[in-house]
């Protein structure tokens, strides 16, 4: 059993904390999400502290003695919040919430230690750990939430009926503890799931996407993401991800179910990048297959253009969710180029093919090998091996002309107000030709990619284009 004293006690802070509770005559605990990471041994750097009084007047107090003039209050939530030593403290009093149907706006009123644990979603995040001088450290466990940490498993401590329609988010917030901490979900939690996957409509589509980040940035989305499909909720809040399931086979062809093989993709990649927008590509790679698929009798199922297809769809995706458009471009180039890089393997590829992908490729080219490695999903080792190899003879080449010609961030050396006044012209497209002309020479190898060599070319050409 866990000495939760002796954990408490590494936090000088929450022995002040227990005194000024004695001094204000309140209950004061520890509750949720760092009370469970004790159990599970991961490091937290957010408290949640539950008083049963006032949040706000115990937070400014202990505020005062602990030194901190920055405390946030939120009057209608009855919450403060600061920031001591690197620890995120927020404070709450206790409470009881009841829910109108149509609304995921709480009617909050004061309520007691008990009736404010049993609103809370999760037995994993019941747990509270006293901080009162009578019984300072004792683990109070009232849904056997302790048990349910050890089983790895997700449970209500009330019917998730009712816990997921009081507040639909709930039911993406137990898959995301799905995928950040690897547990399993109990069978009553994805029957309530499935039946009230609708109810998520009414959530604000920025909260949807901040748990749906959370779980592709967690240590096993793809256990999280296959539950869901499963239940049906992603066909909710992400379609064209659902749409990826299922198989379908004509004669003696068949194709691979998208879905399941876009699961191993983001397996694959998840030990190699935290990066969440790298994983998001990997998730997007094959979006556009289920609308490309075609069958040709000579050889089977196609999918042509569903890289380029796909990489349209991101704009739609983007906006929907609200994600950064900051991020558009990059998971665009992903899923544009993942099949590139596989073309070049041929020994008889030319230096300019290898050029004109590097330029393409640009900054995130590591990043697009580490999803084209990642897209290897067959169950033949020999195939899998034969295909790495492939990659490898691919950055060989890469590394070979990236080294004699430096191109990674490349762009005419000759830039464009230099050619306008060479050439006597105004901005316009005679300009951006030139450019072009003289970029092209450079990745067919006409020329180095210096800038008198692009000079000189400059002004061998530029009477073509001016006449």
């Amino acid at each position: 059993m866990i000495d939760f004293k002796k954990e408490l006690n590494k936090f000088t802070f929450l022995q002040v904390a227990s005194d000024l509770a004695a001094e204000s005559s309140v209950e004061l605990y520890l509750v949720g999400g760092f009370v469970r990471d004790i159990i599970l041994q991961r490091t937290k750097t957010e408290m949640d502290f539950l008083v049963v009084g006032s949040g706000i007047d115990f937070a400014t107090l202990l505020a005062k003695k602990l030194h901190i003039k920055n405390v946030t209050t939120y009057k209608n939530f009855g919450t403060a919040h600061f920031n001591f030593n690197g620890f995120d403290l927020e404070f709450v009093g206790a409470r009881k919430e009841s829910y109108n149907r149509n609304s995921r706006n709480p009617i909050v009123e004061d309520g007691s230690f008990e009736e404010d644990i049993e609103r809370r979603d999760f037995t994993v995040n019941a747990l509270a750990v006293s901080l009162n001088k009578e019984d300072f450290g004792k683990l109070i466990d009232r849904y056997n939430g302790f048990e349910d940490i050890e089983k790895k498993i997700i449970k209500t401590p009330l019917n998730p009926m009712d816990t997921f329609n009081d507040d639909p988010l709930r039911i993406l917030r137990a898959f995301r503890f799905v995928a950040q901490l690897d547990f399993d979900v109990d069978d009553s939690v994805l029957l309530a799931a499935e039946k009230l996957a609708e109810r998520l409509k009414i959530i604000s589509i920025e909260r949807i996407t901040d748990e749906f980040l959370k779980i592709l940035a967690g240590l096993n989305p793809s256990k999280a993401l296959i539950l869901l499909h499963k239940v049906n909720v992603l066909k909710v809040i992400f379609p064209e991800l659902h749409n990826l399931a299922g198989t379908e086979q004509i004669k003696e062809y068949h194709h691979k179910d998208v879905f399941f093989h876009t699961m191993e993709v983001l397996d694959n990649i998840c030990p190699n990048t935290k990066n969440v927008w790298l994983r998001f590509a990997a998730l997007m790679h094959d979006v556009a297959k289920p609308i490309t698929k075609k069958f040709d009798e000579k050889i089977g199922w196609t999918f042509h253009g569903h890289e380029e297809i796909g990489a349209r769809m991101m704009k739609p995706i983007f906006k929907r969710f609200k994600f950064p458009f900051s991020q558009l471009e990059y998971v665009q180039k992903l899923i544009r180029l993942h099949l590139r890089p596989i073309a070049l393997v041929d020994e008889i590829v030319t230096d300019s093919a290898v050029r004109r992908f590097i330029v393409k490729a640009g900054e995130d080219l590591d990043d697009l090998i580490t999803l084209c490695r990642a897209d290897i999903t067959s169950k033949n080792q020999a195939k899998v091996s034969r295909y790495l190899q492939n990659y490898d003879l691919v950055m060989q080449k890469v590394k070979e002309v990236e080294e004699k010609d430096k191109l990674r961030a490349f762009q005419s050396p000759v830039r464009g107000d230099e050619i306008m006044k060479i050439c006597n012209i105004p901005p316009g497209k005679t300009v951006g030709l030139i450019k072009s002309a003289i970029e092209d020479a450079i990745l067919d190898g006409i020329i180095p990619n210096t800038y008198e060599a692009a000079f000189e070319y400059l002004m061998k050409i530029k009477d073509d284009f001016l006449n």
